[in-house]
């Protein structure tokens, strides 16, 4: 290999090492004693994952007020509004802080995060068994370690801390799930819509079409959105895309016109418009980026 193109390659791998999205305020694990603070100080800045130790808390969602416990597992999404946080004065729990951006980018799974997202919404506090709470701990320890320790692949080690965090919560939950989507028609509609996303997505991108499938009206569906996640389904819809999108155009096997065939877009200028609304670029310009950073991965 000639050498100046050895040195070019070199080049390229240390801008990609450079250029990454975490900061060190992304991830954060704080205790209520020893740091003296609260996770009420972060509510609508990060995902908030709390674990009682000791004492008692309660606060209020939507129309409901819940009470924390030891051995508690408490969830705060960023989406939800929280009010009315009231602590007792023993009150002890290690809180573990995500940022929305460093979620988004580590998140393992999309039909389990979509099941989590669901249930967490209808159930913020979770209690643990024995087992299920040695799990927790021996993650938020992991955290604590890798926190503290200045690692060369510091956002890929601990995004992968967080992806372990997330499995293990999902199983924790799939024991509860099950029983939420048959007991809940809220719960059951939202969750069956989100599996026909995924399947029809590539080819259906109208709210009208999954209405359809379940047998009620696209207010109806709104409404059940607008109660679980405030967000609308056509924004699911379109998260979903994202996510295919992103997987299809990193894949520089498929050509940009066998991607717009496959997804049923009738032009290419129609798939390109498409694309620039979702990722923010147009899929040459993002392909041109997933291209550049190809020899590097030779080079390795």
């Amino acid at each position: 290999m000639e050498t100046s193109k050895l040195m070019q390659q070199m080049q390229d791998y240390s801008e990609n090492i450079a250029r990454h999205d975490y900061h060190e305020s992304d991830v954060l694990l704080f205790n209520t004693v020893t740091d003296k603070c609260m996770p009420s100080d972060f509510i609508g800045k990060y995902h908030i994952h709390i674990l009682c130790n000791a004492g008692s808390a309660q606060f209020s969602f939507g129309e409901r007020t819940f009470r924390i416990a030891k051995d508690n597992l408490v969830i705060w999404q960023m989406s939800s509004e929280i009010y009315d946080v009231l602590y007792s004065a023993d009150f002890d729990a290690d809180f573990l802080l995500v940022s929305k951006e460093f979620l988004g980018q580590f998140n393992p799974e999309m039909i389990w995060a979509i099941k989590g997202f669901v249930f967490i919404k209808l159930n913020p506090v979770f209690p643990l068994t024995e087992k299920e709470r040695a799990l927790c701990d021996r993650d938020f320890e992991q955290f604590r370690m890798r926190l503290a320790d200045n690692h060369i692949f510091r956002t890929e080690v601990i995004g992968r801390l967080l992806q372990i965090f997330l499995f293990d919560m999902w199983d924790i939950y799939s024991r509860e799930i099950e029983h939420a989507k048959t007991s809940d028609i809220t719960a059951h509609t939202f969750l069956r819509f989100q599996e026909l996303v995924s399947r029809h997505c590539k080819q259906e991108r109208e709210v009208a079409f999954y209405s359809d499938k379940l047998c009620i009206t696209p207010k109806y569906l709104s409404e059940v959105y607008r109660k679980v996640s405030n967000i609308p389904a056509s924004e699911w819809i379109s998260y979903y895309m994202r996510y295919e999108l992103v997987k299809m155009l990193d894949d520089t096997s498929l050509t940009l016109v066998e991607i717009s065939d496959s997804l049923a877009f009738t032009s290419t200028s129609h798939f390109s418009r498409y694309v620039k609304r979702l990722l923010g670029v147009s899929p040459s310009e993002y392909r041109q980026e997933v291209e550049k950073k190809e020899p590097s991965r030779s080079f390795l």
